[in-house]
């Protein structure tokens, strides 16, 4: 695998100066590499360092870079080469510098995002997560869509691999059948980042850079908020400026810790088992 990307990397070079090569991360058997090349190019490199033959998280982002680059071609990441064993894309110069009102800067680019709707939940094709496949088999049923392909498919999968205390697993068990009791049905049905959180947002001396790491689906927009909440990455200053233009609903506040218990289950899974306690406060919250 490292041969056949190594060869691609090469190609693709052709031959310039590398200036410097650096391994950003390696998670997910996967590598991320920031590859500075003479004549100020510098690229970031994506690959498989043990391929998954299940699913190709690589495939994936460059799918959805693919469409969002069509309609935001300055908010994200230009793609140089992608293949099934490789995507390269040009790196973001960032340095996490903000302005006092950057909420407002980041929140009229995320509506912009949201603003692109569809008649049903999901997508053409599955997205990726941390490296973990995400069904976006198109549902008409938001209640159905969340619960069958985003709560419940993490829990499985930490059930599978390593169970949560008992009570926990009781009280997700009975979130899920009577999910519909707590979220809306047919709410907004809105084009999402699919991984919208701090370390995907890139500032740059006051300005949004872009944002990185896509997977995108149609979902309901306040996932996304929730989401940007539970990081406490934005305030009520954000809220009330996205909800000028997107109506958040009254009750949200209510079904947030559903969204963000979504989240967590998946930092359990991918990252921690620390998040359990987490997990354990969000249903607190929640009964």
């Amino acid at each position: 695998m490292e041969n056949i990307v190594e060869n691609q990397i090469n190609n693709y070079i052709d031959g310039r100066i590398i200036k410097e090569r650096r391994v950003l991360s390696e998670a997910f058997n996967m590598r991320c590499e920031k590859i500075s090349l003479e004549e100020n190019e510098t690229i970031i490199a994506k690959y498989y360092i043990k391929r998954n033959n299940n699913f190709n998280s690589i495939v994936s982002e460059t799918n959805s870079l693919k469409f969002l680059l069509k309609k935001f071609p300055l908010l994200f990441p230009d793609i140089k080469y992608s293949s099934n064993n490789l995507l390269l894309i040009n790196f973001i110069e960032n340095n996490n510098i903000k302005i006092s009102d950057y909420g407002k800067i980041l929140a009229d680019n995320i509506l912009d995002l949201h603003s692109i709707n569809n008649d049903k939940y999901g997508f053409d094709f599955d997205a990726q997560i941390g490296g973990l496949q995400q069904s976006n088999k198109y549902e008409k049923s938001w209640v159905k869509f969340f619960g069958e392909k985003r709560l419940n498919m993490i829990f499985e999968h930490i059930n599978k691999s390593n169970p949560m205390p008992a009570i926990i697993n009781k009280n997700i068990d009975k979130l899920l059948k009577n999910l519909k009791n707590y979220i809306p049905n047919n709410p907004s049905v809105n084009l999402l980042h699919g991984d919208l959180w701090s370390g995907n947002i890139l500032f740059h001396n006051g300005k949004l850079a872009g944002l990185i790491d896509p997977g995108i689906y149609f979902g309901h927009n306040e996932l996304e908020i929730a989401y940007l909440t539970w990081f406490k990455y934005i305030d009520q200053t954000f809220l009330d400026y996205y909800s000028n233009t997107i109506k958040i609903d009254k009750y949200f506040f209510k079904y947030e810790p559903i969204y963000q218990l979504y989240f967590s289950l998946l930092n359990v899974h991918l990252w921690s088992r620390e998040y359990i306690q987490d997990v354990e406060k969000l249903l607190n919250k929640i009964y």
